[in-house]
């Protein structure tokens, strides 16, 4: 059996987390500060607004049903090859940048934090939910042996799309780590205001996050703000950002799931004869195999072990981590045509921020309602914190222009190392921090200040706990910082290579993965 670790004292520390509780405990109606009556639904923490489906699965029950000892195998290989259903973890093999503390005198004096939910059940229509409902229907019709006899008295038992007690510890943990690192730049005589959206995950990160920075109290601290996700109606949200992008979600943006399919066909050739010679009364497809690999990352979240993982080989393992790559590419990043779009509204809202300035008007999907009034979208926070979603986050840094994800990723054979590995850039409870960081003077390549100049502003990236740099900046740069007004100035640029209103909502013919290169439609 494949299990996930868990120490005593996580087990613990998780005995602390916030879940559900009730709304006074959590973020209640007087959370919301004087004057916000105006917005008083959007700083509304009652799960009945919008939350999306909440299914609770079965509960675990390890210690009866498992003698194998909790990490034991190879459990931490494969689980950093599951791809965006990977548990966090930092960063391993970083961006080309040599991490070293900043020289003397330079600080950091604000921090804008994006980070996704933690673990959580399947979300609806997935193909574990398929894979239980056909397994239901020829109950009692099959014999399954050796590796897979345990299909014989197996049930679908997932939730669906609320984390479980594994990612509300990630995200706890998070705020723990986060205010290490971050807790200098709190001012203990305010109040700061943290985004997320209305369905529960993004409730229960948000929480969660902030009972790890600030602890229990932090409703008297933090203010939260929940935009509405998910209902149908195309609501403007800069955390979902594909809501309100609708060649995101139509023909014209399904190179991706082509490709990858067609991948999954190739790669699971093998595993499918294999799991095919261990079961008489059925025969699986292709579809089927990969819908049991999928079936490993999520019991494992749910339940601590799952018996499918074993299935498996570690080279089909690697053949699953790639075959989310190739979707994410063809997606949400540079093989999209909608890669760019989706994420442009996080971007203009961080240009607005950096430069202590509200924003009336985008051209893209933020609610300009909010973005416009300073007690929905303060502009002079040290901290920010916003919540959003994998597929969400991977648009953000496409917008960017982190080019170096940009690399074609082929269907049909796997190329080796390459930059855009998911479960690196983002697994479960993954987060982006942006730091802005003040310089006497300015900082050279070498890190060394130059003997000239005034005091200079920086921002530094940092994907999952490694400095991430922007190919505008200065590739050459030790460090990896980009100049403040640098980014600045390349936002205009970026606003129009994303092309929002023509890629979300243009006519234009739908292409072959691998005929889109930047992102966006081709002209």
């Amino acid at each position: 059996m494949v299990m996930l670790y868990f120490s005593y004292s996580m087990l613990f520390r998780s005995m602390l987390i916030v879940a559900g509780t009730g709304a006074d405990q959590v973020a209640g109606s007087s959370v919301v500060s004087e004057g916000f009556s105006k917005f008083s639904q959007y700083f509304d923490p009652n799960p009945e607004i919008y939350p999306g489906p909440t299914a609770t699965g079965r509960a675990p029950f390890m210690a009866q049903e498992t003698m194998a000892p909790m990490g034991e195998k190879n459990n931490k290989t494969i689980q950093q090859m599951f791809g965006h259903l990977s548990p966090y973890s930092p960063n391993i093999i970083g961006f080309g940048v040599e991490e070293q503390p900043l020289p003397p005198g330079a600080n950091i004096v604000q921090v804008h934090m994006l980070h996704r939910h933690g673990s959580r059940y399947p979300t609806v229509d997935t193909n574990v939910q398929g894979f239980g409902v056909k397994m239901a229907k020829i109950s009692g019709k099959f014999n399954a042996t050796g590796p897979l006899s345990f299909l014989n008295t197996w049930s679908y038992g997932l939730g669906e799309e609320i984390m479980v007690p594994q990612g509300r510890l990630q995200l706890f943990e998070s705020g723990v780590n986060h205010y290490y690192n971050y807790g200098h730049l709190y001012n203990p005589n305010s109040k700061i205001l943290v985004r997320t959206t209305t369905q529960m995950r993004m409730r229960e990160s948000a929480w969660n996050f902030l009972t790890g920075f600030f602890g229990f109290d932090w409703t008297s601290k933090a203010d939260v703000g929940y935009g509405i996700e998910g209902d149908g109606q195309h609501w403007n949200n800069s955390l979902a950002g594909y809501d309100n992008c609708d060649n995101g979600n139509s023909f014209r943006n399904q190179g991706g799931f082509n490709a990858s399919a067609e991948w999954q066909g190739i790669s699971l050739q093998n595993a499918t004869e294999r799991i095919n010679s261990m079961i008489e009364g059925v025969d699986f497809t292709w579809e089927d195999v990969y819908a049991m690999q999928t079936m490993c990352p999520y019991e494992i979240a749910a339940y601590a072990y799952s018996p499918f993982c074993d299935l498996f080989t570690t080279a089909e393992w690697e053949a699953f981590e790639y075959g989310i790559d190739v979707m994410f590419a063809g997606y949400v990043g540079y093989q999209s045509p909608t890669g760019r779009a989706v994420g442009l509204g996080w971007v203009q809202e961080l240009a607005s921020r950096l430069k202590h300035q509200t924003l009336g008007y985008s051209g893209s999907q933020i609610n300009t309602t909010l973005d416009n009034n300073e007690k929905t979208f303060p502009v002079n926070q040290s901290l920010y914190f916003d919540f959003s979603h994998d597929t969400n986050i991977m648009s953000i840094i496409t917008a960017l222009g982190f080019t170096q994800f940009s690399q074609f990723l082929p269907a049909n054979h796997h190329p080796g190392l390459h930059n855009l590995t998911v479960s690196q850039v983002t697994p479960f409870a993954a987060r982006l921090d942006i730091e802005v960081i003040r310089t006497p003077q300015p900082i050279l390549s070498d890190q060394q200040y130059s003997t000239s100049g005034k005091e200079t502003q920086y921002l530094r990236f940092k994907l999952n706990e490694r400095t991430l740099p922007h190919p505008e900046c200065g590739m050459d740069r030790k460090d990896g910082l980009c100049e403040l007004d640098v980014f600045l100035g390349l936002v205009e640029g970026l606003e129009l290579k994303a092309d929002y209103e023509y890629a979300c909502m243009g006519d234009y013919e739908a292409v072959p993965y691998g005929e889109i290169t930047d992102g966006r439609p081709n002209t």
